[in-house]
């Protein structure tokens, strides 16, 4: 830093320090700003990171691998786009793979004595989806893990809606892939629950040897890749894309199906701008009437300081560092604040009811990332600065005989 402009910076801070009330005021509105910002923006942060994890380790996956087309076309007949059973191929596409599940998907009649509703079902590999399902609740009786071959577990309202509870026997009847009808008599291992009451309400989780009898078919509608960290998903699905035949195989990271996920996550974003657009101009206001009170009792000081050949860019460049040091001030210290009420409040927790879609509550917490602590930083820096450009604007354009003879 240059000596006029080291100098320059001192003077700015002596002539906040001038006026300790109106200072520790200006600084006190733009860290509670900053730390208003960032609580707000890591509840939403912590849902985000909350709703994504329990979607991937629900529902999803990191990776779905089909035939091409598969979802656009083939949902209505499934059994044109089956995979081979063996998964192999997914699961050498290098590092950080965890697990490879393959999941044949089907639909059918479940009855329990005289009830019968229908239901969508999704054939699974139970030890390969344990570490994938790390998000399903078993809210009664046990996981197909810990169950037999002729085992099922069923949503929880899925269960609710046909009277089923674990150790009954329930009876699957479906249209096989070729047109024929079949049934099976499964005993209720268990009931589970996600974060998606809709999915709770219709599907039903077999033993994907279960699923290929009751359709008479071999192989899997897809294949479920888990892998070590999310962040890795879209590396890892361009190294699946290049080693794959684009024509025998569709690589579909978890975010192009998470259709609730996204739209959320567009929802809240919008959310939070407008939360800082309000900090924004709350911030631009008080500095703004700040620094305008401070040119209007140093009119005097501003003309004689022109008077013995300060420019006028001089004078324009000390108001403005004045904003921009109230700005970092306020800006590092309404970090660090928000940074303590955050840890602070994830330890005591919040409360919160079930929002739409899902059956449950949850305790909520603050996630504050570097990248949103750094976005407070600027926001605390940006406003301030915008706010002094008027005052100091209306300083540096004083008429000097003017300023001179002020309260005289």
């Amino acid at each position: 830093m240059s000596a006029p402009l080291a100098q320059t910076v001192l003077l700015a801070a002596r002539n906040l320090l001038r006026q300790r009330r109106r200072a520790l005021l200006a600084l006190a509105t733009v860290c509670g700003g900053v730390v208003a910002y960032l609580l707000a923006g890591g509840f939403i942060h912590w849902i985000f990171q909350d709703m994504r994890e329990s979607t991937i380790h629900s529902q999803l996956g990191h990776i779905q691998i089909t035939r091409p087309g598969y979802f656009r076309e083939g949902l209505g007949d499934p059994y044109s786009y089956l995979l081979p059973a063996d998964a192999t191929a997914a699961s050498e596409a290098g590092g950080g793979v965890r697990t490879v599940a393959p999941r044949l998907a089907f639909s059918g009649l479940v009855s329990k004595g005289d009830d019968t509703v229908s239901f969508v079902g999704e054939g699974i590999d139970p030890a390969r989806e344990a570490p994938i399902t790390r998000a399903i609740t078993i809210v009664a009786g046990r996981d197909l893990t810990d169950s037999g071959p002729d085992a099922v577990l069923l949503g929880e309202g899925l269960a609710a809606n046909l009277g089923a509870a674990p150790g009954d026997l329930v009876v699957l009847l479906a249209t096989t892939a070729d047109g024929g009808i079949n049934a099976v008599e499964l005993e209720v291992a268990g009931l589970f629950a996600t974060i998606t009451k809709a999915y709770d309400d219709t599907v039903l989780r077999a033993p994907i040897e279960i699923a290929r009898r009751l359709m008479r078919v071999e192989g899997a509608t897809s294949w479920v890749v888990l892998l070590d960290d999310t962040e890795a998903t879209g590396r890892t699905a361009s190294a699946l894309a290049n080693r794959l035949p684009p024509d025998a195989f569709e690589i579909i990271p978890w975010s192009d199906l998470a259709d609730f996920y996204n739209k959320t996550v567009e929802l809240f974003s919008r959310q939070v701008g407008v939360v800082r657009i309000l900090i924004a101009l709350i911030v631009v206001l008080s500095i703004s009437n700040t620094l305008s009170m401070a040119v209007i009792e140093r009119t005097s000081e501003i003309g004689t300081s022109m008077a013995i050949g300060v420019r006028r860019r001089g004078i324009l460049g000390l108001f403005l560092w004045e904003g921009a040091l109230l700005g970092v001030a306020g800006g590092v210290i309404g970090v660090a604040l928000g940074y303590l009420c955050g840890a602070l409040v994830s330890a005591i927790g919040i409360p919160m009811p079930p929002p739409p879609g899902m059956a449950r509550g949850y305790v909520g917490q603050i996630a504050i990332s570097p990248a949103l602590a750094l976005d407070a930083f600027l926001l605390a820096f940006v406003t301030t600065l915008v706010a002094s450009i008027f005052p100091a604007w209306k300083a540096s354009r004083m008429n000097i005989v003017d300023a001179l003879r002020h309260q005289r």
